[in-house]
């Protein structure tokens, strides 16, 4: 198992290239990339890699120099993929509630599609008929996930067509023609109970029977990852082993050999990435103290978003007495990134270095009171390298149109 970066090549890489700053370590995405497919050694499977998680090109080409491919959601993410140097048959678009005229343009670039939207696969049988292969993303109503705005399988969730509207979909497929060749599920993320997903691949079995020409299930992902100590993480060795078995059952009852596709995204990249920031200030309040960073939630949403926990040192000052601090951002909001956390004391100038940031980190920042995007760098065989330039203050203006 690869190790965790130790302080002093984080304080090296702070030292030169300057902070706040994200920091990738490609072995990292490669081992958790080889532990999926240690786990599912025994079934027909292939792992797209979700990028919505972290999309810089430089670990799309990672990501697809391991083996992986990808799991995309918009047609530029497709793009990016392509530019990566991806295969279009290993590139999955899936995306949700967007104009059909990027349905064409994605089915032009020539990947797998996947459509989760009644109104979608009507245009698109009535359009291309059974020349194009199609998979469908069907919401099995499976409550999943760690936190409400990560579930995607209930029934209130926009993503997918219900399971109940089945006798819709055969009959758009049978009117129109459709080649579905794949179904999909996915019902969330920080799943921790393998339950979710046998309980959703016995949906998708009892589905199958609709499609006679069905290649695949994809069963998404949602993957959990620790992101503390003692913290759940899902169990994919005996997921892995469920699966196999279930699918080796349903091919003695049908006679239908089927591949099982899944879409880790924060299962590679999470604990590959680490954003380093450094204390601004020290304040003192009659109810507590506060670390004040060069950070905010416009570079690590997730902590104020989804209540998300991520682990925090001070590199600066390990072995210091432990106090307890608010660490907060440099944003005109509450950006809160931890409530009385015990860390070794803090110092003005102090660096610290947040865990498990790979994911959705960079990928959902933004330039909100006029700040600038951190640099991204990526850190392979020892080597540390600039994979993002740091945001200057051109780069809030090279969109504007001035008088």
């Amino acid at each position: 198992m690869v190790k965790n970066l130790t302080h002093q090549q984080l304080i090296d890489i702070a030292n030169e290239f300057g902070t706040p700053v994200y920091v990738y370590h490609a072995e990292r995405i490669a081992d958790q990339y080889k532990k999926l497919q240690k786990a599912f050694k025994n079934s027909n499977v292939r792992f797209f890699y979700a990028c919505k998680s972290l999309t810089n090109i430089n670990i799309l080409k990672y990501v697809q120099s391991i083996g992986a491919n990808l799991d995309c959601v918009s047609v530029n993410e497709v793009r990016l993929g392509l530019m990566a140097g991806f295969d279009k048959q290993n590139i999955l678009y899936t995306p949700n509630c967007v104009d059909f005229n990027e349905i064409v343009e994605v089915k032009e670039l020539g990947v797998n599609i996947n459509i989760d939207n009644i109104s979608i696969l009507e245009q698109f049988g009535n359009k291309y008929g059974n020349s194009y292969p199609v998979c469908i993303r069907l919401n099995p109503h499976i409550m999943a996930g760690g936190n409400y705005k990560i579930s995607t399988g209930h029934i209130d969730s926009k993503f997918g067509i219900s399971i109940h509207q089945m006798r819709h979909i055969e009959r758009i497929v049978k009117t129109t023609n459709l080649n579905v060749t794949g179904i999909h599920m996915h019902t969330g993320s920080e799943i921790k109970d393998i339950r979710v997903f046998l309980e959703g691949l016995d949906v998708m079995f009892n589905t199958a029977s609709h499609f006679p020409n069905l290649q695949f299930i994809d069963l998404g992902s949602g993957f959990k990852v620790p992101y503390q100590t003692g913290d759940a993480e899902t169990d994919i060795t005996t997921l892995g082993e469920k699966v196999a078995l279930a699918f080796a059952d349903f091919e003695k009852e049908t006679g239908k050999k089927l591949q099982v596709w899944f879409e880790p995204g924060k299962y590679l990249v999470s604990q590959a990435g680490y954003f380093i920031v450094k204390a601004n200030v020290i304040k003192q309040t009659p109810a507590a103290v506060f670390v004040g960073v060069n950070s905010g939630f416009n570079h690590l949403i997730r902590p104020m978003m989804y209540d998300s926990y991520h682990h925090i040192d001070n590199i600066s000052n390990p072995t210091g007495a432990e106090r307890i601090y608010n660490v907060v951002g440099n944003i005109c909001e509450t950006d809160t990134f931890a409530w009385d956390r015990k860390l070794h004391e803090v110092r003005e100038g102090d660096l610290l270095v947040f865990y498990n940031a790979g994911a959705y980190g960079f990928e959902m920042s933004s330039n909100f009171n006029s700040r600038l995007k951190p640099a991204e760098v990526l850190l392979v065989n020892g080597k540390a390298k600039l994979i993002r330039k740091r945001d200057v203050f051109e780069d809030l203006l090279r969109n504007q149109l001035v008088d």
